[in-house]
Order: C-alpha cells, then sequence, then structure tokens
C-alpha cells in the first residue's frame, strides 16, 4: 500500500484574535496551505473538518468556492483534529481520492471548558458534584500516579518551563514568555498538584493540512513529508479516562496505548526510531503520562528524562517543541492539527529558532480527549 502524503501546511496564530471568527480562522490555515502546497481549492477533491464550539467547518465553502467538494464534519472531543486527519488519509489510502484536506478550527470563550453530562453518558448528579470540573479530575489522575511511581511535583513544574521556553521562540503560539521553575512552583494552586502554569487554556486557532497521494505528490513536483501511519482508538474495559467516576481494580489499557501500538505496527519503527514528538499535555501531568503511555519511557522515569533535559529541544527526544497545549492553548479543532504541523514543519526543518537539531527525519504525535479517545500520527522525512 503506497503512503499517503502531507504536501501543504497552513496556521492560524493561537491564542485570542479578538473580532475574527473561528471559521474566519479555518478559512485562513486553509488558504495558508493551499499556498504552501501550490494548489488551489478548486483541486481539492474531499475535505475533513474538525470544530467543537466554532461552528461547521462545511460552512467554509462559502468562503473558500462552492464547488460541490465532499466535506464531512468531525467532532470527537480534543481528539477532533486527529480524527479527522485519519479519515483524510484513509480517504486517499483507500484509492477513492489522491488530493484532499483536513482542516481544524475553534474559537472558545474564555474560562473553563463547560461539559455537560448528558453529552458523556453520565448522570446529572455527577456534574451537580463538581465532576465535570476536569482541572479537579486531571489532579487527581496525576497525583494517584505521582503516589504509585514515585513523581515529585517539581517534575510537573518542569513540564511547565520547558513548556513556556518553547512557547517563547514559537511565531504561532500564544504564551511567549518563558517563566522560570520557582515561579511556576510558587504560583496560585488550582487544583492540588497543579498550580495556575500548569494548565493549558481554552483558546483559538485553526490548521489545515494538503494530503495527496503518492502519485499525485510526484505529478505536482512537491517533496512530501510521508504519513507512515494514523490511528484513532478508544477506551478498553478498566481504562481510568477522562469523566472517569472511578478507578476499576482490574486494570486494563488506555486509548492511547492502544492508538500508540498500533501506530507503530504500521508504521514498521518502535519509540526508539522517533526524532520528535508532540503529546497531548492539557496538563503538566498529561505529557508526564503520555511520556509513558506511548511508549517512549517506563512509568516512573519521566523524572530522571526531566531532569537530565532529555525532553528539550536539543534533548534526545524533544517534546512538544512548539510549547504544546500548554503555550500554544487548546482550540479542540485544531490542536491535534497542530501537533502534525509543528512535526512538519520540523521534518522540513522550517522551525527556525526551535528547530531540532541533527537533521529529524520520522516525529509523532499524540492527541487524546474526552471520554477516552485518541490519535496517532506518525511522519517520516
Amino acid at each position: 500500500m503506497s503512503d499517503v502524503c502531507i504536501i501543504g501546511a497552513g496556521i492560524h496564530q493561537f491564542g485570542r484574535t479578538d473580532g475574527v471568527s473561528g471559521v474566519d480562522q479555518g478559512v485562513a490555515a486553509v488558504r495558508s496551505a493551499l499556498s504552501n502546497a501550490g494548489v488551489e481549492w478548486e483541486d481539492i477533491q474531499f475535505a475533513y473538518g474538525a470544530s467543537d464550539a466554532a461552528g461547521n467547518p462545511d460552512t467554509m465553502v462559502d468562503r473558500l468556492g462552492l464547488t460541490g467538494v465532499q466535506f464531512i464534519n468531525v467532532r470527537n472531543g480534543c481528539a477532533a483534529g486527529g480524527s479527522a486527519l485519519f479519515s483524510a488519509q484513509m480517504a486517499i489510502r483507500s484509492g477513492e481520492y489522491d488530493l484532499g484536506i483536513a482542516v481544524g478550527f475553534d474559537k472558545h470563550p474564555r474560562g473553563a471548558f463547560d461539559a455537560k453530562p448528558a453529552e458523556y453518558g453520565l448522570p446529572e448528579w455527577y456534574g451537580e458534584a463538581g465532576y465535570m470540573v476536569t482541572t479537579q479530575f486531571f489532579a487527581a489522575k496525576i497525583m494517584r500516579y505521582m503516589h504509585l511511581h514515585g513523581l515529585s511535583r517539581e517534575a510537573l513544574g518542569r513540564v511547565a518551563e520547558k513548556a513556556f521556553l518553547n512557547g517563547a521562540i514559537t511565531p504561532h503560539a500564544w504564551r511567549r514568555e518563558p517563566i522560570d521553575l520557582e515561579t511556576i512552583m510558587q504560583a496560585p494552586m488550582i487544583s492540588d498538584p497543579y498550580c495556575k502554569f500548569m494548565f493549558c487554556s481554552p483558546g483559538e486557532g485553526g490548521v489545515a493540512l494538503v494530503l495527496a497521494s503518492e502519485k499525485k505528490a510526484r505529478e505536482l513536483g512537491c517533496t512530501p513529508i510521508r504519513l507512515k501511519a494514523a490511528t484513532m482508538r478508544t477506551r478498553p474495559p478498566g481504562s481510568f479516562e477522562v469523566f472517569a467516576p472511578s478507578v476499576d481494580i482490574e486494570r486494563g489499557g488506555t486509548a492511547t496505548g492502544l492508538a500508540s501500538k498500533a501506530a507503530f505496527e504500521t508504521a514498521g519503527i518502535g519509540p526508539e526510531d522517533i526524532d520528535l514528538a508532540q503529546l497531548q499535555d492539557t496538563e503538566c501531568g498529561a505529557e508526564i503520562m503520555h511520556m509513558a503511555e506511548n511508549g517512549f519511557c517506563a512509568d516512573g522515569e519521566q523524572e530522571k528524562w526531566l531532569i537530565e533535559g532529555r525532553t528539550r529541544i536539543d534533548g534526545s527526544l524533544p517534546v512538544n517543541t512548539d510549547g504544546g497545549c500548554l503555550a500554544c492553548g487548546e482550540p479542540i479543532g485544531a490542536s491535534g492539527l497542530r501537533q502534525v504541523y509543528e512535526n512538519v514543519i520540523q521534518l522540513r526543518g522550517e522551525a527556525g529558532e526551535r528547530q531540532v537539531p541533527g537533521n529529524p527525519k520520522t516525529a509523532y504525535s499524540h492527541v487524546y480527549g474526552a471520554p477516552g479517545v485518541s490519535a496517532v500520527t506518525i511522519l517520516e522525512r
């Protein structure tokens, strides 16, 4: 089976853009990606779009052109962007189409996400008791993980310090000021053990990627980035995911573990072959836990990795090189595609100040969302 190629990538600034709608940001990203690929909207045979709060992506055809293109909307929690890309690559891999686009955007109101119990199959009492406030769930989950694997709270601070350091040198990032470890650790507490610098914030942004078959990429004369694997999985029995009211005694795997295993099997490589990675970091502990769930280290090794700087841009496995969700914020529909955009830019050697040294050849992205869905991609230059 031939590879799917990414031949164009476009992004709209993340953060807050007053007076610009979410759809506007998606349209800007699409136009940027088309220009980057050297194709026109009229050439696009299909599109998959992701948005949670800013409207239906297919409404963009009013602005881009009423070509009758097949356009499917995806809403899949914080994994929406990764799910849209998974669906888009299948349209080419199946042989149905040769050229398409995946686009994600969002524009969330200020403040925390306001998820409703009924949307996740939960009784109303769950929300009335405050459990829909995800800061509390994430805090409880990382507290348990730190206890089980002997990690300190300072490890969380080191993740945040790295994120803001990387965000400071990333043009599309929202938070562009470095914050030192001591300031992070002394910041006001939100949900123990997390302080205010350890969570990402809902935000705004748009990303688009142009995908092509190998044949089409050759016809266009592009130098592609190859999508060696794209997987998406849901939670197995015994997993402990967002909005879970308890932990099963008989523990199972995780949605992330399943998606990661399938991606490595499809790509025919292992975690040791990856040169850089973008991992879901809704909060600092998520990056730590996802390092292990994606197979890059054993549970409990993360603190040593962080102290030694292995996940910094000049480390042995740079993680979240553009600052991740912590520095970029989390517009749900765009976040998973932002990770892939960052990997494309890195593999092309176009990342400027944040360029990973050593001419990286492989890149990994992982996005995770409620109520336990994960999408993984592996790119190769």
